[in-house]
């Protein structure tokens, strides 16, 4: 079993006001709790991990290539791996959710983005 708390989780901010924590994860799944500011949006990409979102608080749209999604607390998305997409808090409020990825992943994929 592994254990993390989320006061001490390692945690990071990849643009101001985006903050990412991560929970419990391993090679096979990771968990990475997250808050966004309103009108912020992540760039278009996509990685190797299939991915869940669930918004815990606020709203988020997530676009992918060929659709929008606008998602309120407790909605959810599966992305598949190497779908593009970005995630935006198009609400007026601080937007909290939960980002699950298959296989898991590190900060890397953030942090050493140019």
């Amino acid at each position: 079993m592994e254990r993390v708390d989320f006061d001490t989780a390692e945690a990071y901010e990849p643009d101001e006001g985006w903050r990412r924590v991560a929970l419990a994860g391993g090679d096979d799944a990771s968990l990475e709790w997250f808050e966004k500011p309103p009108g912020h949006s992540s760039p278009m990409h996509d990685h190797e991990n299939g991915q869940v979102c669930l918004v815990l608080a606020g709203e988020l749209t997530v676009h992918t290539e060929d659709d929008a999604a606008t998602l309120a607390q407790h909605d959810s998305v599966r992305l598949d791996p190497r779908e593009s997409h970005r995630v935006e808090n198009t609400g007026e409020e601080t937007a909290v959710g939960l980002d699950v990825f298959t296989p898991g992943r590190s900060f890397e994929f953030w942090t050493d983005r140019e």
